[in-house]
């Protein structure tokens, strides 16, 4: 984080000014040293000519058909004891040697996340079984939105239950029989990098930014 951080800084620092003086509304990023910039065809073009300016690349919103969770996947109508995926690979193995996936922690970013979800709570980061903090556990990088989540969530929230349902795949367990994930002993922590389905390269960078050295609501 240190080193990267340093080397946007420096490098980004006399273009960060003259998008300043411009006025111009812009979001660094240290992760691959970028700088997310709104621009007209102008701008670009001036942008180009910088000798510090390695590439410039579009940012799109991109819509992502995520498969539609089957009804009951993570709900009481799950299937009581270990699901058959898990099986598959042979989780129920690895568990038998005691590895659950104890000590590791599990960064998702999706469509966001249900993080009380009976499957889900015990494992998330932010909750020690009594009080739950979202700090360091969860950040939002969709800024704007018309989803029932609502723009910078202060709070873990799912809009399309495609990010619930993965970290079920991957943590998932209620302590009740419904055993669905492949490292029930792990914890998550969560980013919302999708609007409905709808992503940019720039929401992913922000959450990779956030998972490599998380920071508060």
């Amino acid at each position: 984080y240190d080193t990267r951080r340093k080397a946007a800084l420096r490098s980004q620092a006399a273009l960060r000014a003259d998008l300043d003086a411009a006025g111009v509304a812009y979001r660094p990023f240290y992760v691959i040293n970028a700088i997310a910039v709104r621009a007209d065809r102008d701008l670009v073009n001036r942008l180009a000519l910088r000798p510090e300016v390695e590439r410039i690349a579009a940012n799109p919103e991109v819509y992502q058909d995520l498969p539609e969770p089957r009804e009951g996947a993570l709900g009481a109508e799950a299937v009581e004891g270990i699901e058959w995926n898990v099986l598959r690979v042979n989780a129920d193995d690895v568990w038998a040697q005691g590895f659950t996936g104890q000590g590791v922690v599990v960064a998702g970013q999706d469509t966001g996340y249900d993080w009380d979800h009976p499957a889900l709570i015990h494992q998330y980061r932010g909750y020690n079984g009594v009080t739950v903090t979202h700090d360091y556990n969860w950040h939002d990088a969709i800024h704007t939105t018309g989803s029932d989540c609502g723009a910078d969530s202060p709070v873990p929230c799912d809009d399309s239950r495609h990010g619930t349902h993965t970290m079920g795949t991957i943590v998932g367990d209620d302590g009740a029989g419904n055993q669905i994930g492949v490292a029930p002993g792990a914890q998550w922590i969560g980013c919302r990098n999708m609007d409905e389905g709808w992503g940019t390269p720039a929401s992913y960078m922000e959450c990779f930014e956030f998972f490599l050295a998380p920071y508060p609501v």
